[in-house]
């Protein structure tokens, strides 16, 4: 295990040192959300892994109510452990569960159905059976999915969604087609953020938010660059990635 820091040490993190890790995408899709403090809203972090995602969104907005969704019970376990050692029981808890499976078969999830007013993902990015798996079991599942899964997940993560609630996923930058196609008759009013390394590279993740049964049209906003000329963060990424801040869409 390692014990890192995120969000300026705001959050203190259990992960496997060799296995899955999360890091600035899980970060960054937190901040993304647009949660104010005062509504008391839902989110639902799925795939939650060791729980970065649904903990940096309860640390930033003090009353948001945060159930972490996570298949793999070694990282269960451990988003339960990063839960209790940041204080963040009250507002935070994890349920076991298997998105790809229908949600009649998982009862946890059948009751918490259309109740979430955000609904976060961080899918795995790879597809079964093209490249070399990981070594690691944990990290090899966390990391790859079948190639139809998207659909699955889409369709989930709609199913989670309140009436109008707003979902967000983050991907790698060549998979928007499949996961703007997943989201067709679903998500409206998407908004696809491209996030670049470096000015003049090409994007290497993207975000796309939607609304639930919105029919408002697609945008694309103006791109995100995370690092300037030397080697580290932009000022503004640097808020976001140490001190918590929002990340406007």
């Amino acid at each position: 295990m390692t014990d890192d820091a995120f969000l300026g040490g705001a959050l203190r993190i259990l992960q496997p040192r060799d296995g899955y890790r999360a890091g600035v995408d899980a970060v960054l899709l937190a901040a993304s959300a647009p949660l104010e403090a005062g509504q008391r809203q839902r989110v639902l972090d799925v795939g939650a892994g060791v729980g970065v995602v649904g903990l940096a969104v309860a640390r930033r907005v003090a009353d948001a109510e945060v159930v972490l969704v996570e298949r793999d019970a070694r990282l269960a376990e451990l988003a339960r452990s990063n839960v209790e050692r940041n204080a963040l029981s009250e507002r935070v808890r994890v349920v076991e569960a298997d998105v790809e499976q229908a949600l009649g078969r998982q009862p946890a999830l059948a009751a918490m159905a259309e109740s979430f007013d955000h609904v976060l993902a961080n899918p795995p990015f790879h597809t079964q059976g093209s490249g070399t798996p990981a070594a690691d079991a944990t990290k090899a599942a966390a990391n790859a999915m079948a190639g139809d899964s998207l659909i699955g997940w889409s369709r989930f993560l709609a199913a989670m969604a309140r009436p109008s609630g707003r979902v967000a996923v983050i991907h790698k930058a060549e998979a928007l087609a499949a996961l703007l196609a997943a989201c067709e008759g679903r998500f409206g009013a998407l908004k696809v953020l491209p996030i670049h390394p470096r000015r003049d590279a090409a994007a290497i993740r993207v975000i796309v938010h939607g609304i639930k049964g919105s029919r408002a049209p697609l945008g694309i906003l103006p791109q995100l660059t995370l690092h300037g000329d030397e080697n580290g963060f932009r000022p503004e990424i640097d808020l976001i990635l140490r001190q918590g801040a929002r990340l406007e869409i």
